[in-house]
């Protein structure tokens, strides 16, 4: 059986719960969803759809960066809303985050994310190290 590396960084939110920022196992990086908490203060970023996607994604990334991947190696996201009608603007910070890299997605509506915050995003990803 292969082992199940977990993964741990200050440089995104540490874990509010029994699971790991991500896991690595058989050359693959299974990414816990991340929300818009400032790692160096704790805070909920607060503000906009657009600002609390960059600090999701910039979160996103440094826990890939940890475990030995990047947003380039991301096969599969899964974005979380608490509002549909924020999907433009999120697409708009995600596009510049993924450039021409086009991963596969789904994007839902829910009905409350931890913190109350607008946006959560998880992913699967390739080790690129």
């Amino acid at each position: 059986m292969s082992e199940l590396i977990p993964i741990q960084t200050e440089h995104a939110p540490a874990a509010i719960g029994p699971y790991s920022q991500a896991v690595v196992v058989d050359g693959w990086v299974f990414c816990s969803g991340q929300i818009p908490i400032d790692p160096e203060t704790g805070d909920l970023i607060q503000g906009d759809i657009k600002a609390q996607t960059e600090q999701v994604l910039m979160n996103l990334s440094s826990v890939l960066e940890k475990a030995g991947s990047s947003l380039r190696g991301v096969v599969k996201t899964t974005v979380f809303l608490s509002d549909i009608d924020d999907f433009g603007a999120m697409n708009e910070v995600y596009a510049r985050h993924f450039h021409d890299h086009r991963p596969a997605r789904a994007a839902v509506q829910v009905g409350a994310l931890p913190k109350l915050c607008s946006v959560e995003i998880e992913c699967i990803a390739r080790l690129e190290k």
